[in-house]
């Protein structure tokens, strides 16, 4: 009652109000709203303040109008980004306070129209996954799928990606203007050259997986998966089932990086380069820091890092 008093007291006395309450049999004294009002701040209250203002840095745009990546959690995700941080808040005060400040994650919009056309010509390879995408180590299976942006003047530029499966790591990517091979082989061979650079390259044991989509049929995509030594594997056309995982990482990138109120915009796409400048932005972020629940709510850099960290001692084990 009175946060109530507190509320209203710039349009009324307070002494008036007091009266008002206690003939309708809510007996207040203004000494009491005095001595409340006087009073120090609660422990839960001075911690909620401060988690709120924390809050507030992430779900809130700076003086430049830019909102933190993070902004695109939910409660859950933003509760356990907090306590990587070193925050220890409860989950719950994390919900409650996200609910009195009006914020909540991104959810996800309609399934966007498929961009997969399929050539009738095209040899095709046999499908090696048959929708198992949990693998138990790095560079065992890649997932490849393609999506677009729509720019300011209607048009749209492609963007390709190459996923690995273990962490759902980005490995490659790369945006065209249009839909012809060459940006899918692209994403690949940037795959390919990032393993290497890391000290583990791709071996025969490899699988790309994709829809088949005229591009990863082609022969020349097929060259570049023999030449890359990689075994290529095929579902249908634009089955999200057969090739989910690349399907839900698309459905993140639509999601958190194209669309219209992604922290990651500084503007209209007007052009390739502002798309490119856009996935570069997202792909880092979702690779380095996004939080992943399949992942125990690590990020897929981080999680291969704890495999490759892990692998002298299970090696030993093995022996």
């Amino acid at each position: 009652m009175c946060e109530f008093i507190a509320e209203h007291k710039t349009r009324f006395p307070i002494t008036a109000m007091c009266r008002a309450l206690s003939a309708h049999n809510i007996a207040i004294a203004a000494r009491t709203f005095h001595a409340w009002a006087m009073r120090a701040p609660s422990k839960r209250a001075l911690w909620d303040t401060t988690v709120t203002e924390i809050l507030a840095g992430y779900y809130e745009p700076d003086e430049n109008g830019k909102r933190a990546p993070e902004c695109l959690y939910g409660a859950e995700k933003m509760w356990a980004h907090l306590h990587r941080e070193g925050i220890e808040v409860a989950r719950c005060t994390v919900e409650r306070l996200m609910r009195a400040g009006g914020w909540r994650g991104v959810t996800r919009r309609k399934k966007p129209p498929r961009t997969t056309t399929a050539d009738p010509a095209a040899a095709r390879a046999g499908d090696l996954v048959n929708r198992q995408f949990r693998v138990p180590a790095p560079n065992l299976l890649v997932v490849a799928d393609f999506t677009y942006a729509p720019l300011e003047s209607g048009r749209f530029v492609y963007t390709a990606f190459v996923i690995d499966a273990y962490a759902g790591r980005i490995v490659g990517w790369e945006c065209s203007a249009s839909k012809q091979t060459a940006f899918v082989e692209s994403a690949l061979l940037q795959a390919v050259a990032l393993r290497e650079r890391e000290g583990n390259p791709v071996s025969s044991n490899m699988i790309h997986h994709s829809d088949a989509g005229s591009q990863y049929t082609s022969i020349r995509f097929g060259e570049t998966l023999m030449l890359s030594d990689v075994r290529p594997s095929v579902g249908t056309v634009a089955d999200a089932f057969d090739n989910a995982l690349a399907e839900t990482t698309i459905g993140l990138y639509k999601t958190e990086a194209v669309r219209d109120d992604s922290p990651f915009r500084t503007g209209p796409l007007r052009r390739l380069a502002d798309v490119e400048h856009v996935t570069a932005a997202w792909v880092a972020w979702y690779n380095e820091s996004r939080l992943m629940h399949r992942l125990g709510r690590k990020p897929p850099v981080e999680y291969e890092a704890d495999y490759y960290a892990n692998l002298p001692q299970q090696e030993a084990a093995d022996r």
